[in-house]
């Protein structure tokens, strides 16, 4: 499970008291100090942590289309396995406009892949209450106000308990993960974001091992055997945070 919330600096969110829930929750998993973009602005970002490219988007222009381009919802699906992208807000299973009240395509990266089918392309609606019955990896997308773009830090902060404090206690116990982590810091890539890893074989902790998007695409392909794509074949997957070795398989 894999929630990207929107343009912060990690100094202003964790510690500060504005993020209390996202404060708990670090405490329980690996608080990662040294995690960032890659560029600037948000919908590339997307893009680079969903595909390994950015697939030469350097705004937030929409619509894209990538007929053919490989991405880890297409590797997942002709492996056997399955993906879901939850967006808030989205009005209805495989829309494809570029907005919808509080909605924005640029913070949906699936809907742009033509590898992928419209099912993969839900509202957060349809999140399941019961976890067994999550793909094996999936993608959620807060909205506009709920991402921290529009609103606040504690807007954001408040939504995640309430939509994922249950889901955080399940993991450690059912061989998941939940990694919350955000686009881009606000307005770069120089200043760490926020990123949290909690769930099964993460040994909590803080941990100064550096990562990227495509390092966390690299660890997340890693878990299930999928080839590296793009810059993720040159990216590291995360080493530090775990239990045991190798990494776990499970949900994500």
């Amino acid at each position: 499970m894999v929630v990207i919330f929107e343009n912060k600096h990690r100094t202003s969110v964790m510690g500060t008291g504005q993020a209390p829930y996202l404060d708990k929750l670090a405490t329980k998993g690996a608080s990662m100090t040294h995690s960032y973009g890659v560029t600037h602005p948000s919908q590339p970002n997307y893009l680079a942590l969903f595909s390994g490219s950015t697939q030469g988007v350097t705004g937030n222009g929409c619509p894209l289309h990538f007929r053919k381009a490989n991405n880890l919802g297409h590797q997942l699906r002709k492996s056997g396995r399955s993906f879901i992208g939850y967006a808030e807000s989205l009005p209805k299973t495989g829309f494809r406009g570029c907005s919808s009240g509080r909605y924005e395509r640029k913070h949906n990266p699936w809907v742009n892949f033509g590898t992928l089918p419209a099912s993969t392309n839900r509202p957060f609606s349809d999140f399941p209450h019961d976890y067994r019955k999550l793909p094996t990896v999936s993608f959620v997308s807060p909205n506009m106000c709920n991402d921290m773009h529009d609103c606040s830090i504690r807007t954001g902060d408040r939504w995640m308990k309430k939509h994922f404090d249950r889901y955080a206690r399940w993991a450690p116990r059912h061989n998941s993960l939940l990694i919350v982590t955000f686009d881009e810091n606000a307005g770069g890539t120089v200043k760490s974001i926020p990123t949290i890893i909690v769930g099964a074989n993460v040994r909590p902790g803080v941990y100064g091992e550096r990562l990227n998007h495509y390092d966390m695409l690299r660890t997340i392909e890693d878990m299930y055997g999928l080839p590296a794509l793009g810059r993720a074949a040159s990216a590291s997957p995360l080493k530090t945070i775990w239990k045991n070795s190798p990494i776990p398989r499970g949900r994500r």
